[in-house]
């Protein structure tokens, strides 16, 4: 028997209009003053339209084109009821702008989206929270706001402060609570007032590592009691551990819909197509003064592809073009990693491990780096260049490139490692000494 659809979007599109807003969060004095200006560019605004269509209705066309922004175009999508959706694309892509309209936050210029079941939603820290009501008095505001009657509040109220872990500052109001707390708060009453559709945007990952994966089981638990779940993450590893389906967005229209294996493949791979050119480097402007300019180009090989966007443990290949007026005796080169705090992760140099492999380098040629498995957790890091000869240091650029890795169930067990376990992560082999044999569990 075929499920029930929960949610059916068709062609659904938004537009929206640059620089046609007026702030309605700034206080009144200030929009009031405001107003004359914002009238009086619309006026202009029109009457340069005017002018335009007068002078070609093509070139008054194109001008307007140039005040849109599409950030949804032509969406056609179908989620049957117990559906677990991640829903993958790069900042700007239209993914929050999707969740807004199915929550009925914002209506769409185009299309429909029609929701069969209670939805709850959660999109920004403490969203339908009043700062200046405790938050037990959020809960019931909230819950509300959610479409749930008292009784069904009161009946699961306990449970969404444990979940919440704010039983110390129920009667405290949420203006004081830290973002942390907020989302807990948030979170708990969005996942425990029993929705048939649960939407989530990325805002969990505010949270501590603990709670993510309370979050993460909680969510787990809705799926399996067939409720369906959207998931908005850039967390690639959870996405592949708890989601069945993907579906990827790029530039507001639907580029893939298949398994979630498959749909994070995809968004790696559009990923590498916007990462492929070589790094010219004759002129680069992070080459420290006094350097040498012996580097010329460097190019980064993903799985042997260019690109700068890797899961967890892939391979990773750096290749380094060079020119110098003359041979170069005792050659030495090294690729140093960085995290964004400018902490050295690692030093990758022929002279560690075979130091006389560039001992006579010609003037000119191309020197690779091949790095089997990149262990280094998800994140983004900085890589710079450097080189000597027997003279000494001849050129040295930071900063040359930047590497982001995705995060993977490297270990395919469900748990993901994380920054929160260290920089780096090793396999290693675990025994015991009550078993009848010292059998390790696999790598």
């Amino acid at each position: 028997m075929s499920k029930s659809i929960a949610i059916d979007i068709e062609a659904l599109g938004k537009r929206y209009r640059l620089g046609e807003t007026v702030d309605l969060a700034r206080n009144f004095r200030e929009t009031l003053m405001g107003l004359p200006r914002y009238f009086k560019h619309k006026a202009a605004r029109a009457t340069k339209r005017l002018a335009q269509q007068i002078s070609g209705a093509a070139e008054a066309g194109a001008a307007a084109r140039r005040d849109e922004f599409w950030a949804l175009q032509d969406i056609n999508l179908q989620i049957a009821e117990g559906e677990v959706i991640g829903i993958i694309g790069r900042n700007g892509a239209g993914k929050s702008t999707l969740l807004k309209i199915l929550s009925r936050i914002t209506p769409p210029t185009t299309g429909r989206a029609q929701i069969t079941g209670r939805l709850s939603s959660l999109l920004e820290v403490g969203t339908g929270f009043h700062p200046e009501l405790t938050g037990r008095e959020n809960i019931f505001l909230n819950g509300a706001i959610l479409g749930m009657r008292k009784a069904e509040i009161t009946r699961k109220f306990d449970e969404i402060v444990a979940f919440a872990e704010t039983e110390k500052f129920l009667d405290t109001p949420v203006k004081r609570y830290s973002s942390g707390m907020r989302v807990r708060l948030a979170f708990a009453v969005a996942a425990h007032l029993e929705p048939e559709i649960l939407v989530i945007d990325e805002v969990i990952a505010v949270g501590d590592f603990d709670f993510q994966i309370k979050c993460i089981r909680r969510m787990q638990h809705l799926a399996n009691e067939g409720r369906t779940v959207l998931f908005v993450s850039h967390n690639m590893g959870v996405l592949r551990h708890f989601c069945r389906t993907g579906v990827v967005l790029v530039q507001g229209r639907v580029a893939f819909v298949g398994p979630i294996e498959d749909a994070v493949d995809r968004y790696v791979s559009s990923a590498h197509a916007d990462h492929h050119e070589d790094i010219d480097l004759t002129a680069h402007p992070n080459r420290l003064p006094g350097a040498k300019p012996v580097f010329t180009k460097m190019r980064t090989l993903v799985e042997g592809r260019p690109g700068t966007i890797t899961s967890m443990g892939g391979p990773i290949d750096f290749e380094v073009d060079y020119e110098s007026p003359r041979p170069l005796r005792g050659f030495r080169i090294g690729v140093i990693i960085r995290d964004l705090n400018e902490q050295v992760i690692v030093n990758f140099s022929p002279s560690h491990q075979c130091p006389d492999k560039l001992n006579e380098a010609p003037a000119k040629g191309t020197i690779r780096c091949h790095i089997p498995a990149f262990n280094l957790m998800a994140g983004t890091y900085r890589v710079e260049i450097g080189c000597a000869d027997n003279d000494g240091e001849l050129d040295r650029i930071p900063d040359v490139s930047e590497m982001t890795i995705i995060e993977k169930d490297v270990f395919g067990t469900g748990r993901i490692p994380n920054q929160h376990h260290g920089i780096i992560y090793l396999p290693s082999q675990w025994s015991t000494s009550w078993e009848t044999a010292w059998t390790p569990c696999r790598l």
